[in-house]
């Protein structure tokens, strides 16, 4: 099969599947993955579906920032 007949197999596929409402489609929360301006250290941050920056506090040094 080409790139081509796989994408259009694929469309096919979530076509009907929508039809049957057998799937739904969510928009959920987004995981962002940052460093401490501080201390250097790694930070995983949930932000809701919009936001761009979020406000959040190192998980080892404390110290309170906002995501970029």
């Amino acid at each position: 099969m080409s790139k081509q007949e796989m994408r259009e197999e694929t469309e096919r596929l979530i076509r009907e599947a929508m039809e049957k409402k057998a799937l739904s489609v969510k928009q959920g929360q987004t995981r962002i993955e940052t460093k401490c301006g501080k201390c250097g250290a790694a930070n995983r941050v949930s932000a809701a579906p919009g936001q761009t920056r979020v406000e959040f506090v190192c998980k080892d040094c404390g110290q309170k920032q906002k995501t970029l």
